[in-house]
């Protein structure tokens, strides 16, 4: 069963088989949010993501970064990445009805 499907222009749909929301600095945060931190949290969230599912590919979208007028700390400037982490599992069938869609099908992590 699917969360959600989605028709592509060419006619192809994809399913949301999966969507995890977690908040991206959890409910501890040791420092501040900084450009190291924020690198080893995306770090982090795409190794979880390769372990979930190992034969599904996994495409990091870069998320946007924030940098508030604040007073930069040892590890460099404030970084503030959004407040929740997504990963979502697509999956597609075979655009050919006769294809068997167990041979033929494609699946993909998006964090």
């Amino acid at each position: 069963m699917s969360l959600a499907r989605v028709v592509l222009t060419c006619g192809r749909t994809v399913d949301l088989a999966e969507l995890h929301l977690t908040p991206t600095y959890g409910t501890r945060l040791d420092g501040y949010p900084c450009r190291p931190v924020n690198d080893l949290r995306i770090r982090t969230l795409r190794h979880t993501a390769e372990r979930m599912s190992p034969a599904t590919p996994v495409h990091l979208v870069p998320p946007p970064r924030d940098y508030p007028d604040q007073y930069a700390g040892a590890q460099g400037p404030v970084e503030i990445l959004p407040r929740v982490a997504c990963a979502a599992r697509l999956s597609s069938r075979p655009l050919n009805p006769s294809r068997d869609p167990l041979r033929y099908h494609s699946t993909l992590t998006v964090i």
